[in-house]
């Protein structure tokens, strides 16, 4: 009650902010190498590597899904922001590979995490997708209708790759990062955002998919694309990605009243690093400004981001009060830029028994699934049973009725 009385106060003056106060990430365990690619495509390790940077990337099991890792990204942002479930007010899951067109992904989550209390939807904006949906969970948190957010990007984009592509199955990977965001009146978190759109590009990057209309719709590339299949046209998305990166950044710094000199570390979308070399030299700052793990990991989408600020604050890069850049860019075409303020916004003590209520608030949700599901089909049955018994009760008055001869 006094968190949310304090929240109300903030809202009364206008200086309601959100936070970024746990993070946390997850990547299958199957490593695919470009040694191991070059067995399946005509490629070679060397040609990867001096095109894309990259040199190997993780490949989701046959039990692991979007929805899986989302999860336990979920479950270890929570712990760090030492958050149950029970208090979040919305999941957001940014994807373009969804577990199903409908119900969201973040639905199954917030499910498996027993949020009992929280909105839950995906969000679809390709690369860009966790800059999308962290802006759309901090306006929520900063107009007062809701105090506590789980963001996650997730993709399995392993599944969506025409494995005989050269120029796409080379530089995709698999993963999951999520992060929480809470509101304070304590000045901080995200800054500004900017989010864009040109959707005239819309066939430079896609995947067809039920009820598309491709081959009708006017302006579509030549290529024949496969459905289900990712298609991409390397060369104008490159053009495009190093033109919007230094443009978004530049506009969010200027609407957080900061420049260029004021961020301490730029954590792009990361597709290619030539493209991030790039951005650095438009920016006219040092390549080690821009994190980068995509080496290990590849292009994993909406992932790409929250798995790189993850790895970013266990290797120190990240302090209280810095200055910190989201970037993404992709499929739309769509693009966004982001400034937050990294650090809690105030010191918080470990809360009294938090792993055994978390893991007890887990076990709850997995039973209370199981029950509502045998409850459903008890019902079902039930429903099928009584019109059945009517129908033997009606033949009985019938024959009841009857003269006796």
């Amino acid at each position: 009650m006094a968190a949310h009385n304090r929240t109300a106060d903030a809202f009364v003056s206008n200086r309601i902010y959100a936070h970024i106060v746990g993070w946390g990430m997850a990547v299958p365990d199957r490593v695919l190498s470009n040694n191991d690619l070059a067995a399946i495509v005509e490629t070679s390790d060397e040609w990867i590597v001096t095109r894309t940077g990259i040199h190997e990337r993780r490949i989701a099991g046959e039990t692991e899904s979007t929805a899986t890792l989302g999860l336990k990204a979920a479950q270890r942002a929570l712990e760090v922001a030492e958050i149950l479930p029970i208090e979040l007010d919305m999941v957001i899951v940014a994807t373009s590979t969804p577990e199903y067109i409908f119900p969201s992904t973040a639905s199954l989550i917030q499910d498996w995490l027993g949020a009992a209390k929280a909105g839950a939807f995906d969000l679809s904006a390709a690369c860009s997708g966790f800059v999308y949906a962290v802006n759309f969970a901090a306006q929520a948190i900063r107009s007062g209708s809701i105090e506590t957010a789980l963001v996650i990007g997730s993709e399995t984009m392993s599944r969506v790759l025409d494995w005989q592509d050269r120029g796409t199955c080379i530089l995709f990977g698999d993963g999951a990062g999520a992060v929480v965001l809470k509101a304070s009146d304590v000045e901080g978190g995200v800054l500004s955002s900017v989010l864009r759109s040109d959707g005239s590009g819309w066939d430079l990057l896609t995947i067809p998919t039920v009820g598309s209309q491709d081959a009708e719709l006017p302006g579509a590339d030549s290529v024949q694309q496969k459905m289900g299949k990712m298609y991409m046209n390397g060369g104008e998305v490159f053009k495009f990605a190093t033109r919007v990166i230094g443009e978004s950044i530049q506009q969010a710094l200027a609407q957080a009243g900061l420049t260029i000199n004021d961020v301490k570390l730029i954590i792009p979308h990361q597709a290619n690093a030539r493209i991030i070399q790039s951005a650095a030299r438009a920016l006219k700052v040092e390549p080690e400004l821009f994190m980068s793990n995509l080496e290990r990991y590849g292009n994993t989408s909406a992932a790409s981001i929250p798995i790189a600020l993850c790895e970013a604050v266990e290797m120190g890069k990240i302090k209280q009060d810095d200055h910190i850049v989201f970037v993404g860019f992709g499929g739309g075409l769509s693009w966004g830029a982001m400034v937050v303020r990294w650090g809690r916004p105030e010191s918080v003590e470990r809360r009294a028994l938090y792993r055994q209520r978390q893991q007890f608030s887990y076990f709850l949700a997995h039973w209370r699934r199981r029950l509502v599901r045998v409850s459903r089909r008890f019902n079902e049955t039930l429903g099928r049973i009584r019109p059945e018994q009517g129908r033997i009760r009606r033949l009985r008055r019938k024959v009841e009725r009857q003269p006796l001869d």
